[in-house]
């Protein structure tokens, strides 16, 4: 396998080399020309502790973790605790670090609800080893990012979520409409240590670095009053973890790249385009083969597939045909979900907080989603939206006469408002009655504060993505 053009040289102030040659040959083997250049990689990053432990480096990575905020881990710590310990002790955690004596505490587990069921596992480290892990991060982050794939857009600098989409948007309309959703079950909690330090290993030569790491990822995890040791696995909620994990699914990348697919991967959601579904059913039992025989991981069978575009819910949207962007049923009910709940008839809050509420969850929302093509859904979610609001605003009158008082203060004529208030109707039916119609009708919400998605929509969406 020859290497590519520009491989012998290095880019000035690059740590590694223009391109890094694809890691396997086509029966399988590892390739000569990636382990040369593996080796030369080695021999340039003999000396990373230093750049870690660099006061410059672990006061940056103080900063970020103080901006980042977050809950203490198991020694209880706070970050602004911990800032005023740092001042006066800095050189104490670079000789820790440098001799090989720092050990990381175990971190906090916490699980929080899935939004499909289920529960993802969080791992809290103390402040003091996130900011370690952070260090490390900002050393290892320039020298792997890249050689990562451009097909890679989770966890990266100047890369998100819209840029995942909008390529995928560019493959759909080339005509690869047919995708392999690949579902990676748990992976956060089945990266094998044992690869992971090897794939490390390859292009690390500081073989403090590979310690230190290999120390935090055999940290336990405190949970229910228990610590229990990790074989595999890195903790989801680490300011290492995302890096990792891109280091480990970079093999599958350089894979699919070998193989002459087009790709997208965002962290480990994996959607690979073909243009029938035969190719689709044949690239999907070659690239399972791969990740679980080669990577040592768990494909989820019963949520990957081969399906049309259009079905695929990919970061919250549906690919339409001709590569435009839909809003996903999920993510529309999961909004839906959240409304519900700000909106309950129950709360005891003020219409006026409710609406504050209500508009700081769909400014956000709407930022997001923005590029997708959703134009009658939102009139819809807009008018079921202000028919809760109307429920919501009516029962805080609580009594008849309180009833009648507020829509007569809105216009309603004191027949019709009588019979509104004595009609035994429940909440939802009167929300939607003449009544409530002409007193609150959009006007008077707006007044109120209200955020029209399907007028905010109408500015935002300009140019699609």
């Amino acid at each position: 396998m020859k290497r590519k053009k520009g491989a012998e040289c290095c880019n000035q102030g690059s740590l590694f080399v223009t391109d890094i040659p694809v890691w396997y040959e086509k029966d399988g083997r590892v390739s000569s020309v990636w382990l040369s250049t593996c080796e030369e990689e080695r021999n340039q990053t003999t000396n990373l502790m230093e750049r870690l432990t660099d006061y410059s480096n672990l006061h940056k990575a103080y900063e970020q973790v103080r901006r980042n905020g977050g809950s203490s881990g198991i020694d209880k710590q706070s970050v602004q605790e911990f800032g005023i310990w740092f001042k006066g002790n800095y050189k104490e955690l670079q000789d820790e670090l440098m001799s090989g004596t720092y050990v990381p505490h175990p971190v906090k587990g916490v699980q929080i609800p899935k939004p499909k069921g289920g529960f993802r596992q969080l791992g809290i480290p103390t402040v003091k080893d996130r900011i370690v892990q952070q260090a490390i991060n900002q050393v290892l982050q320039p020298i792997y990012d890249e050689k990562f794939s451009a097909s890679s857009f989770g966890f990266r600098p100047r890369r998100g979520a819209h840029d995942a989409l909008r390529r995928a948007c560019e493959i759909v309309q080339s005509g690869k409409s047919t995708v392999v959703d690949l579902d990676l079950a748990k992976f956060f909690d089945e990266v094998n240590h044992q690869r992971l330090l090897w794939l490390l290993s390859t292009r690390i030569g500081d073989k403090r670095l590979l310690s230190l790491i290999k120390r935090i990822l055999k940290t336990g995890i405190f949970q229910g009053g228990l610590c229990g040791q990790r074989t595999k696995g890195t903790s989801q909620g680490s300011p290492l973890s995302p890096l990792l994990s891109n280091i480990v699914l970079d093999e599958l990348d350089q894979e699919l790249t070998r193989r002459g697919l087009d790709f997208v991967r965002y962290a480990d959601d994996v959607q690979i385009f073909v243009s029938s579904q035969m190719a689709g059913e044949r690239v999907q039992d070659g690239v399972i083969r791969f990740i679980e025989g080669r990577m040592l991981l768990k494909v989820n069978r019963d949520k990957s597939g081969v399906k049309p575009s259009y079905k695929v819910n990919y970061l919250g949207h549906s690919l339409l045909r001709g590569g435009k962007l839909g809003l996903s049923k999920s993510s529309e009910e999961r909004l839906k979900t959240k409304l519900k709940e700000l909106t309950r008839r129950n709360r005891g809050v003020s219409f006026e907080q409710v609406l504050k509420e209500i508009e700081v969850v769909l400014q956000g929302w709407l930022q997001y989603f923005k590029y997708a093509s959703m134009k009658s859904k939102l009139e819809k979610l807009d008018g079921w939206l202000r028919r809760r609001l109307k429920c919501y605003r009516l029962k805080q009158c609580k009594r008849t006469i309180s009833i009648v008082r507020f829509l007569t203060s809105l216009g309603v004529e004191k027949t019709l408002s009588w019979r509104t208030a004595l009609s035994g109707k429940g909440w939802w039916r009167l929300s939607n009655s003449p009544a409530l119609n002409m007193g609150m009708n959009n006007v008077w919400l707006a007044k109120q504060g209200y955020y029209s998605l399907s007028d905010s929509y109408k500015q935002l969406f300009r140019n699609p993505l």
